[in-house]
């Protein structure tokens, strides 16, 4: 039993990262609010090399439709102003030579509307991911009960647990994709 109770665990560590990788592209998304997350993604050439925005500038929100970035080294400026505009934000960014300025623009309707087929595509990735740790933990008991390892009922029984974890986990996305719709239809 101990080994399916292993099969268990690693299921729900799995489904727990597929809500946490949910998340993090949620972050990603623009609301008509200022958030450093949006930047996230955001990588600049600096140094050489790419490095995420964060570790080559400070972001603050003075407002909450500004977004202000402090490079730490001023010769990173036009970089990182590249790469704002290389990225799929569709922000412009303004720079005074010291700080690069981003108006976080109010959403139209019909970008409201995109964006939340966007999250809607996105929380669907999420539960397709919880369907397949799923898929590959009842495959695994099965395994085991092949093996010998697992006795029958066992093995219903860990199924049962397994498909109240990714239950669980389904019902963990639909919460934040309900909460990040709402944050994106929020005027």
């Amino acid at each position: 039993m101990e080994m399916a109770e292993l099969a268990l665990e690693e299921a729900e560590e799995k489904m727990k990262k597929a809500v946490e990788a949910t998340r993090r592209e949620f972050n990603g998304i623009r609301t008509g609010r200022a958030s450093p997350a949006l930047l996230d993604r955001v990588s600049v050439d600096a140094y050489g090399t790419h490095l995420p925005l964060n570790q080559v500038a400070t972001i603050s929100v003075p407002e909450p439709r500004l977004l202000v970035i402090s490079p730490w080294d001023k010769g990173t400026i036009g970089p990182i102003e590249r790469a704002i505009m290389k990225s799929d934000l569709g922000l412009n960014p303004m720079s005074d030579g010291n700080v690069i300025r981003l108006a976080i623009p109010a959403l139209t309707e019909e970008r409201r509307r995109d964006l939340t087929k966007l999250v809607h595509r996105k929380a669907e990735e999420g539960k397709v991911a919880i369907r397949n740790v799923r898929r590959d933990a009842n495959e695994e008991l099965k395994k085991l009960r092949k093996a010998g390892d697992l006795s029958e009922d066992d093995e219903k029984r860990a199924e049962e647990r397994v498909q109240k974890l990714t239950d669980k986990y389904i019902a963990e996305i639909d919460r934040v994709q309900q909460h990040k719709e709402q944050e994106v239809l929020e005027v």
